[in-house]
Parts: structure tokens; sequence; C-alpha cells
């Protein structure tokens, strides 16, 4: 090598706070949503899902139903209004990495991705997981 250093996959440095590599702030309006309210957002649009499954699913097809409404209960809020229920109540707002709203084929890859579970569990230093890289979506703080 003639005095330059060669990047190698998987070399780059780490991130100062998530967000930073997407240009987002590190904190307020449009930084990247943490974890705990993540959490909480999903298990009010769990809850959500469940209760309604209770009503209208019969006994043994309730896990299923849950899972059915719940998808659909997000692609529809994704596309329409930016972000589900329980987004709306800790401030969260699902967008793309050009900042404009998912729309529904965006918001429908992200839902199959986060409805079988194992791309949710791998993140990188953005607080990005495979669920929103793969559609190019970011959750953020309104």
């Amino acid at each position: 090598m003639t005095g330059q250093q060669q990047i190698k996959f998987g070399d780059l440095e780490p991130s100062k706070f998530p967000g930073e590599r997407l240009g987002l702030p590190e904190s307020g309006p449009g930084s990247v949503a943490r974890f705990g309210r993540r959490v909480l957002a999903i298990c009010v649009d769990w809850l959500i899902a469940s209760v309604i499954s209770m009503f209208f699913i019969p006994a043994p097809w309730t896990s299923f139903g849950t899972l059915g409404i719940f998808a659909v209960l997000q692609v529809l809020f994704i596309t329409f209004i930016g972000g589900s229920a329980g987004h709306y109540m800790f401030g969260l707002r699902v967008i793309t990495l050009s900042g404009q709203s998912a729309g529904f084929l965006k918001a429908l890859a992200r839902t199959l991705l986060l409805c079988i579970v194992v791309p949710v569990l791998v993140w990188d230093s953005d607080q990005r997981a495979f669920h929103d890289k793969i559609p190019g979506t970011v959750l953020v703080r309104v």
C-alpha cells in the first residue's frame, strides 16, 4: 500500500449516536426512535390486535387471527397516517430515508418482515433492524 489505508468490509467506525450515518439528529424530533419507545409501541399495537381478535376470531385460530389483524393494522396505519397506534402514542413515525411517508409497498414489506420476527432481532449501529433496512425506512421521533 502507498500510504493510504484501505478500508475493508466491516471496518467502518462506530457511529457516535444512532442515526448519525443517516443524517438524522442525535435527539429530539427526527432522531432515531430508541428501544424503549419501540417496545412500548409494539406492545400497544399487539394489545389492540389481541382485543380485536378475542371478539372476532374463534378460539383455535385466535393466535393466527391476532397476527393477521396486527399485520393489517400496521400496513394500513403506516400507509395512511405514517405510523401505528402505538407509534403515535409514543411520538414515533415511520419514514423513508429521504424523509417521505413510507407508502403502501414499503409498509407492506416492513410489516411482513416484522411478523417473521427474526429480522427484528438483527440491528445495526443506527438502531435499524432488517425490517427497516430492507424496505428503506426508519422509525423516528416526532
